[in-house]
């Protein structure tokens, strides 16, 4: 996989793609280059100057330069100025240059690291099977190192690790290879690695997990809890990160149809954001022990696998009813929570591609938080303001429940119905966390046509960012 373009600090832009950066105002700067041009520009395109800060203008000027104008209005959401820098980037990353100069033009340090870290996200291409790959951007031109630049790096390293896994097809990411690259990339970072497989699992009693790898081939096709620990000296809190790592979903039994199975290598999202944010958190050297727990399986559709009708057992003794096979990421998922809450951690955070009633109820441009308290919830919205991931919190309200009582074990997986699922969801998924301080993430951004925010890839890495914000409010770092 690609690495991340080198930073070259210098005063004199050097490359044929340049992006102005310049404060938001109803004028160009006196000082900016080949102002005239620029305002005969504006006025054929019949554009106002302020019009800058929602729309980019890109031109070749004579010298053969090609140069974006982008405005950004520090007043505005992080979301709204990053989506303005990602277009504005894009104007001049569709010609794949090799380089790239960030040239600011009175505006603020914060907004300079803004546009290199969304210059660093775009930088790099996605996994893609051709004999000619297109080009990765290699080098970013810049007058001065922002302040921030050493966590646009490692956010922006994370972003791109979380896509670059994402996009990975399902017979180059199935859970032997993705096992693979965990060992390797465990040894790289110094992480200690702990494998839970399939024998495993079914010998401790984790029956939720068991119930949805063995539909694949052999000992669960290669399944897997998986659990990555970094610990820094001095650390004042503990954390739990749990990812949903479903490498293809055929829905089992209830076969989903081709169009809703298309894409559905996409069901890691989850364990690739939680991944990232531990490789973020460890390269940032955050004062927070972490463990990060990877559930990782397949949901095939075989003579072995599970059916509606079903009553397994999880691991923290809950009998289950198994209402639908397709829902079998809070399968996996309560008795990742079971092993990851038993240490009782200060926080615990899941992320996962869990529901289409919450691509229902908020489309792809945000994704849906629940929390134990009202304090955790402020938190994560917060959290979605700093970085420019937007969160929306719903409630999950006991009196949900029984829409989950079942006549045969302790408690449905969930209904038919459909209603308000990404709350039963929820709710279910509660009750494997003990007391412990939660937060559920259903990725509902995940994939957005188009790109999001700072990324303009459909596979979006949304939750690294935000994670990041909160990992760092709620550790007190600045």
């Amino acid at each position: 996989m690609n690495a991340l373009p080198k930073l070259t600090l210098t005063a004199n832009p050097k490359s044929r793609h340049r992006l102005m950066l310049l404060p938001a105002g109803k004028k160009l700067p006196a000082d900016l280059p080949a102002r005239d041009f620029w305002l005969k520009l504006i006025e054929r395109k019949e554009m106002k100057v302020e019009e800058l800060a929602k729309s980019p203008l890109a031109a070749d000027l004579p010298d053969g330069t090609r140069v974006t104008l982008a405005m950004v209005d520090s007043e505005k959401p992080r979301f709204e100025r990053l989506t303005t820098l990602r277009k504005a980037v894009m104007l001049l990353l569709e010609e794949s240059p090799k380089m790239l100069d960030l040239v600011p033009q009175g505006v603020d340090d914060d907004t300079l690291a803004d546009a290199l870290f969304v210059a660093l996200v775009n930088g790099v291409p996605l996994p893609q099977q051709k004999k000619k790959m297109p080009t990765a951007l290699a080098e970013i031109v810049l007058p001065c190192r922002p302040a921030s630049a050493d966590f646009c790096i490692a956010a922006a390293r994370a972003n791109l690790l979380a896509r670059q896994l994402t996009a990975l097809p399902p017979n180059r990411l199935d859970p032997p290879h993705y096992r693979e690259r965990l060992r390797a990339l465990a040894k790289e970072k110094k992480f200690s690695i702990e494998e839970y497989d399939f024998k495993k699992l079914r010998k401790m009693g984790a029956g939720a997990f068991c119930a949805v790898a063995q539909g694949s081939d052999g000992e669960g096709g290669g399944a897997a809890i998986v659990r990555l620990s970094w610990r820094p000296k001095q650390a004042a809190k503990r954390i739990a990160l749990v990812g949903k790592g479903i490498c293809f979903d055929t829905g089992g039994h209830n076969l989903k149809p081709a169009k809703y199975m298309a894409g559905m290598h996409e069901d890691m999202a989850g364990s690739a954001v939680a991944l990232a944010l531990l490789c973020a958190a460890a390269e940032l050297k955050l004062p927070i022990a972490i463990d990060c727990w990877l559930a990782i399986a397949r949901n095939h559709i075989s003579p072995t696998a599970y059916a509606q009708g079903d009553i397994v057992t999880a691991l923290n003794g809950t009998t289950i009813e198994v209402v639908h096979t397709d829902a079998e990421g809070r399968m996996v998922l309560a008795d990742t929570l079971a092993l990851a809450t038993k240490a009782q951690p200060d926080l615990t955070i899941d992320f996962a591609t869990l529901t289409g009633s919450m691509i229902t109820a908020l489309g792809t441009r945000y994704s849906g938080v629940f929390a134990t308290n009202d304090a955790l919830a402020a938190l994560a919205v917060a959290a979605g303001k700093e970085s420019g991931e937007r969160v929306c919190v719903f409630p999950q309200d006991e009196d949900y429940e029984a829409a989950l009582e079942s006549k045969v074990a302790d408690v449905k997986q969930c209904t038919l119905e459909n209603d308000a699922d990404h709350i039963l969801a929820a709710r279910f998924l509660g009750r494997f966390v003990g007391k412990t301080p939660w937060i559920h993430v259903d990725l509902s951004a995940a994939s957005c046509n188009g790109g999001l925010g700072a990324v303009a890839s459909d596979t979006t890495g949304f939750g690294v960012s935000w994670g990041l914000a909160l990992l760092r409010s709620w550790a007190g770092t600045p």
